[in-house]
């Protein structure tokens, strides 16, 4: 069964619309949508703070600021982010921001060569946004096994259970409930605290 593509939003910060127009129709609406434009990074930073987008694309410099210091201000997020600088600025401009995870290109660039650069960021968005699910699951998982391990020392301490019984306790009442080990839990601290 194939998966149902899920098309990346995009922002493309540059002053000229022309290059915005030629960027976005090299872009499948299939794969990027829906494109925003800013043309400047402060109507960049006030468009994402309504339009959380997937894909960052910097057309360096910027009229009100270097598009480095704009690139990395957003490092820190789960955007994908391209730099576009000019060609003899590429080499100190990408060992200045590739730890950063930012990828640069040099201009002017090939449609074909923007093209793939947008599918690799396309695909690197997808792995972050994984990557941040199950790590979000395994945060939850290990709350879940700290509540039920404090409540389990509540019942020792309090019921003088042994920790293989008080495990017991809050397992049958789980089932009997049919709620979660973790309200059970809660309930457990809630009434020793």
């Amino acid at each position: 069964m194939a998966k149902l593509k899920t098309p990346r939003k995009v922002m493309i910060v540059s002053e000229s619309d022309t290059f915005y127009q030629m960027i976005k129709s090299i872009m499948p609406p299939e794969d990027f949508s829906p494109v925003f434009h800013a043309v400047s990074g402060s109507d960049a930073r006030r468009k994402l703070l309504e339009l959380p987008v997937d894909i960052l694309i910097i057309d360096s410099p910027l009229s009100d600021e270097h598009g480095v210091m704009f690139a990395q201000n957003f490092a820190e997020t789960q955007m994908g982010i391209m730099l576009l600088v000019q060609s003899d600025l590429f080499d100190q401009t990408a060992s200045q921001v590739e730890e950063d995870g930012i990828l640069t290109l040099p201009k002017p660039l090939s449609p074909e060569m923007f093209y793939t650069a947008c599918r690799m960021l396309r695909a690197m968005t997808f792995r972050v946004q994984k990557m941040e699910t199950e790590k979000k699951s395994l945060q939850d998982k290990m709350q879940d096994i700290r509540i039920v391990n404090k409540a389990k020392w509540l019942l020792i301490e309090n019921e003088k259970m042994t920790e293989a019984d008080a495990h017991k306790k809050i397992e049958k009442l789980s089932m009997d409930r049919r709620r979660s080990r973790r309200e059970i839990a809660e309930e457990i601290i809630e009434e020793y605290e």
